[in-house]
């Protein structure tokens, strides 16, 4: 079987050109299909939509030429804030403080803009030999043989490669034309994200607080007086303060957000996202893996999601590279199944904890209230629990690939 590369790439968005680019810097041959055209994402001006990105996500796009090209555009999280409570009524007096200064490896996290990162994705795409990115394309049709996977694209033209990497998010059509299902359920949540600018500077804290309906977390963007909220309220009111203008819908956030920061506008777009938990039957099918919110869409608490996916990417490109270095198929199910056991309980793990913390937070509950209270009291009043959380925030704990550890394949 002749093939056009040696692994194809469905989804252009952040996941898949990380994985292309740690591919084919170790001399593989990729392809990567992204159905939006990348001038028009790479052109966006300010929306306010923005990544928290942990320090082990900041060594991958080191070593894969990207962090160099953003380093000048993130805003560090130097401390994370969390506190119990409800709207207008302030904060409880148990609350969990992380500060960067606990771990020797730097800041913990750092926020930056989705316009900033792709458009040094893209960049570092077209200076990549043995990349070719095929964009305003769409996979549309997958047919697995003994040797490799074909593809047919929107455009009717066809493509061969060993294997086939779903990055094609929530919904993901390599997964539905594999025969990959999911289990998960729906948080009766909707996420409502947008940028606020503030009068005072925010110091590179970040905030979560939880509130009965659900979590609203704060988020440091450059320059000081920017932030980036991530708010989740049920999705009846979400609907109703979507629809609202916008001096309405700051009335409704004030009480929320509080007063320490000063006065609040609204600085970017208003996008909503509904939320729930899916977690894919399989990571893996006959020449197909699947990366990302193609094979876990989590509650965005801690905002984890891209930085989950990048652990896939580290850990199936590790897998393949090294595979192909020992003359193995890089599509063979044995070699599949390496990155599964990877990388499926750790995902699974984060996910289901991510959505325990939701559930027994959004709640009104003073029994579950006082528990969790105490609960945030006795991690913050001991340093060992602190910093245990801090380093699994940071994603420097675990069994870590090579990438994450900030070194090459």
């Amino acid at each position: 079987m002749k093939h056009d590369c040696d692994i194809l790439i469905a989804g252009g968005g952040l996941n898949g050109p990380a994985l292309a680019l740690a591919l084919a810097q170790a001399g593989l041959r990729v392809t990567v299909v992204d159905a939006r055209p990348a001038p028009a994402r790479a052109e966006t001006g300010f929306d306010g939509r923005s990544y928290a990105l942990a320090l082990a996500s900041k060594r991958l796009l080191t070593v894969i030429g990207v962090w160099p090209r953003v380093a000048d555009l993130v805003q560090p999280i130097l401390q994370i804030k969390a506190s119990d409570g409800v709207a207008g009524k302030g904060a409880a007096p148990f609350f969990l403080h992380f500060d960067s200064a606990e771990i020797e490896d730097g800041p913990m996290g750092f926020m930056l803009e989705d316009r900033h990162l792709y458009r040094a994705f893209l960049d570092a795409m077209r200076d990549t030999p043995g990349l070719t990115l095929l964009s305003g394309e769409a996979v549309v049709a997958q047919a697995v043989g003994p040797q490799g996977v074909t593809v047919t694209l929107a455009s009717g033209k066809t493509l061969a490669a060993r294997l086939l990497v779903g990055c094609d998010g929530r919904g993901s059509g390599t997964a539905a034309r594999a025969g990959i299902g999911y289990v998960g359920w729906g948080y009766g949540q909707t996420a409502l994200v947008t940028a606020i600018r503030h009068a005072g500077d925010h110091q590179g804290i970040a905030h979560q607080f939880f509130m009965p309906e659900g979590p609203l977390a704060i988020l440091p963007l450059r320059g000081g007086h920017l932030s980036s909220i991530v708010w989740s309220e049920t999705d009846a009111n979400a609907a109703t303060i979507q629809a609202l203008d916008d001096d309405a819908y700051l009335e409704v956030l004030r009480p929320r957000f509080g007063r320490f920061l000063g006065e609040i506008a609204l600085a970017g777009a208003r996008f909503t996202y509904p939320l729930s938990l899916k977690l894919a039957k399989s990571y893996v099918a006959p020449r197909v893996a699947l990366v990302g919110d193609a094979a876990h869409g989590v509650h965005p608490i801690a905002g984890q999601g891209l930085n989950l996916g990048l652990r896939d990417v580290a850990a199936l490109a590790q897998v393949l590279v090294e595979a192909a270095r020992r003359g193995e198929d890089i599509g063979a199910a044995d070699v599949l199944d390496r990155y599964q056991v990877w990388r499926r309980f750790d995902a699974t793990a984060l996910a289901l904890g991510m959505d325990t913390v939701n559930r027994l937070f959004s709640n009104n509950n003073p029994l579950l209230r006082l528990g969790r209270d105490l609960g945030m009291g006795v991690v913050n009043a001991v340093p060992a629990l602190r910093r245990g959380f801090l380093r699994q925030a940071a994603g420097v704990s675990g069994d870590l690939p090579r990438l994450l550890a900030g070194q090459a394949i």
